[in-house]
């Protein structure tokens, strides 16, 4: 009795089990969305970079092929994501809402009516298998009755002390036990008959309204296979036409790079191929005549070269495969100081790409393909561009014509290790003087402890108050 609540307990559940598979559908088109927007964001990054690159040519088209095929893909999952949304999640929240009513005063009207059901044909079956509990009770109480009484008589027998009349008494309370115990067990006997014979009928109302419960289960479980059917259909793109010609495009696309074309291309436009400008004699211009002061002949460049930069107990090791040194901006060394490893897992913060990708995606090259050569030359050492002092196309910016400063005692923040000779090498936590003021690609002069005088990062150090 009362078993039927777990059949019952099932439509509930059914309804919970809906709310549970739109929120896996709800949380699958989220990732198909953010993943989508990863590819879109990374695509339109790396063309720009492979665009501003030195790569060029057939190889470079083969590379950015890369980036649409991303694109392509994005706007693949975009659509993922529509029909897990619009298709089978709305598809679940109105099967859900068709199939289960809710009632006024709580539950679903469905529970309802399978709870009365089972109940209804449960009743008199119930009421019969009580009144045999209350039979066999009756009965097994009047066996104990008889059995104390046949022990009174037996040991009155032996007691000398008692009466005639007293064991008179005891001897009716012996035989008027009997009869309690055949009464009761002739009722108990046809109590459970009467409940024997109700069985049937009772299993076959039951069983009716289990087999109601069972088809309103059937349909929410072929209803559920039906969708995860749709939902298959959505998620696999490899049965897509579409998905497979992006694969066999990009195939074509990598195999059209052609390295005998591209330098073909590079000594046409790069090399002895391309146009010339050889002297012609010019005459003289007072506007071509304008000589430059030596400070303004060492502004080759707004950047600053920083090499071996790390912070405190830390070593950091940028990848560059055309140059050992790292050409940032002044304004960007502290983006530098922390070491980026492009394969580990971003946090979903909202956004897909973190702000500070924008300065991390500078270190991937050091120079841009529209970058401009100086072309003047000297074989001065002064000015040779492949001298040991100046290799890495930077010059002192300290030179006479530098004014005066005062001193100040600071103190670093970070470790820097001197890539030149003329360059200081300190540890975070060093105080050192400044003797000049910061130039205008960001350097110091300065003088440790020990007397030795060079030059180091302005903003890596911070003035002692």
């Amino acid at each position: 009795v009362g078993n039927y609540k777990r059949t019952v307990k099932r439509i509930d559940d059914g309804h919970r089990l809906c709310n549970d598979l739109m929120n896996c559908i709800h949380e699958r088109a989220r990732i198909e969305k953010v993943y989508a927007q990863q590819l879109t964001e990374w695509a339109k990054r790396w063309k720009q970079l492979v665009e501003k690159g030195p790569q060029y040519g057939t190889v470079e088209r083969a590379w950015c092929a890369f980036m649409s095929e991303a694109e392509k893909v994005s706007e693949l999952h975009l659509e993922v994501k529509g029909s897990l949304m619009n298709e089978d999640f709305e598809k679940i929240k109105n099967w859900q809402k068709e199939a289960f009513h809710k009632q006024m005063m709580g539950g679903f009207k469905e529970t309802k009516e399978a709870e009365d059901g089972f109940r209804k044909a449960q009743k008199p079956w119930a009421k019969k298998l009580k009144e045999v509990e209350a039979a066999k009770k009756a009965y097994h109480a009047a066996c104990k009755e008889e059995k104390l009484a046949i022990s009174r008589e037996t040991n009155s027998k032996a007691d000398p002390a008692l009466n005639p009349e007293q064991l008179k008494k005891l001897q009716d309370k012996v035989e008027k036990s009997k009869q309690d115990v055949l009464k009761t067990k002739e009722k108990y006997e046809k109590s459970l008959k009467e409940l024997d014979n109700a069985t049937p009928q009772y299993m076959e109302n039951m069983e009716q309204v289990f087999e109601q419960c069972q088809q309103f289960e059937e349909k929410r479980l072929r209803f559920f296979r039906e969708v995860l059917l749709e939902v298959q259909k959505h998620l696999d793109l490899s049965n897509a036409a579409s998905y497979k010609n992006i694969y066999r495009e990009l195939e074509q696309n990598i195999k059209t790079a052609d390295a005998v074309e591209d330098l073909r291309w590079f000594r046409a436009n790069q090399g002895p191929g391309m146009s010339m400008n050889w002297p012609q004699f010019e005459e003289w211009s007072a506007d071509l005549n304008r000589t430059l002061s030596r400070r303004e002949k060492k502004k080759a460049s707004d950047g600053v070269t920083l090499t071996g930069i790390n912070q405190t107990g830390e070593q950091v090791s940028q990848p560059n495969k055309h140059s050992s040194s790292l050409s940032v901006q002044s304004n960007t060394v502290q983006s530098v100081q922390s070491s980026y490893n492009p394969f580990e897992d971003e946090e979903d913060t909202g956004s897909t790409v973190s702000e500070k990708e924008d300065n991390k995606i500078k270190n991937v090259s050091s120079y841009e393909k529209n970058q401009s050569y100086p072309t003047d030359w000297s074989d001065e050492e002064s000015n040779n561009p492949f001298s040991s002092t100046d290799a890495n196309g930077d010059t002192n910016p300290f030179d006479e014509d530098t004014p005066p400063a005062m001193e100040v005692r600071v103190r670093a923040l970070y470790d820097y290790e001197g890539q030149e000779q003329d360059e200081l090498s300190f540890k975070a936590g060093d105080e050192l003087t400044k003797m000049e003021n910061e130039d205008e690609q960001g350097w110091c002069k300065g003088r440790l402890d020990n007397g030795q005088v060079g030059l180091y990062p302005a903003n890596y150090v911070e003035p002692i108050q």
